[in-house]
């Protein structure tokens, strides 16, 4: 249980990381192109990417904490 919370936690840092610089492509592009809609599009598929490593890095914490209170049962 505890090694599939850390594999899930890095697998949605990973995504996250990749959500996020799309997000920032998204918005670069709505910059160059004058599309304020698609700037804003990008930003919040940048918050959305930050969010999502978040939880990773928190289900990788709780998941090595759970290892680590196994290992000294």
């Amino acid at each position: 249980m505890a090694d599939d919370l850390q594999r899930d936690g890095a697998e949605d840092q990973f995504k996250g990381k990749i959500k996020e610089g799309e997000g920032r492509l998204r918005d670069a592009a709505g910059g160059l192109t004058g599309n304020t809609s698609e700037q804003l599009k990008g930003k919040a598929q940048q918050l959305k990417g930050k969010a999502q490593q978040v939880k990773g890095k928190a289900q990788r914490k709780l998941g090595k904490a759970k290892t680590d209170a196994d290992r000294d049962l």
